[in-house]
């Protein structure tokens, strides 16, 4: 039984490429990446398995997606050391539905030598999903 929903959007089509998928992201589904204006985006389909009992994208789904993008940012911005969450802080603003591609905008704010801190939304269109900050821990040398 498949828990892909119908959706108008194919990030193929749009030129979204499939991230490499391993560790605990692979429970979640498939992740895209795509280069806009220079900077990296990444995206998710909405699927069946991602609602909670209301019928919209549960917030813990949202904001594990939203860790695991910004922290792969913070990871290439930083030379690919070894980082992890410190603190992630997130505001939700409004649903995701079953079939929504849901984009990820990240920010890097500022490197420091041992942290690192950033922002990101997550957007259906230009729709505002969520909006988080967060500081990472630069675990390895730059």
């Amino acid at each position: 039984m498949s828990d892909a929903i119908p959706s108008a959007f194919n990030p193929s089509a749009e030129g979204w490429a499939v991230l490499p998928e391993r560790g605990f992201p692979v429970l979640l589904g498939t992740f895209f990446s795509k280069q806009v204006d220079g900077a990296w985006r990444y995206g998710f389909l909405a699927e069946e398995r991602h609602l909670n009992v209301g019928g919209v994208v549960h917030g813990g789904m949202l904001m594990t997606f939203m860790d695991d993008m910004l922290g792969l940012t913070v990871w290439q911005a930083v030379g690919r050391v070894p980082i992890s969450t410190i603190q992630l802080n997130s505001r939700f603003v409004s649903p995701a539905r079953a079939g929504d591609f849901v984009e990820c905008v990240p920010r890097v704010e500022r490197i420091a030598r041992s942290v690192a801190f950033i922002r990101g939304e997550l957007l259906v269109g230009d729709r505002l999903v969520l909006a988080a900050d967060g500081v990472w821990k630069l675990l390895g040398q730059r």
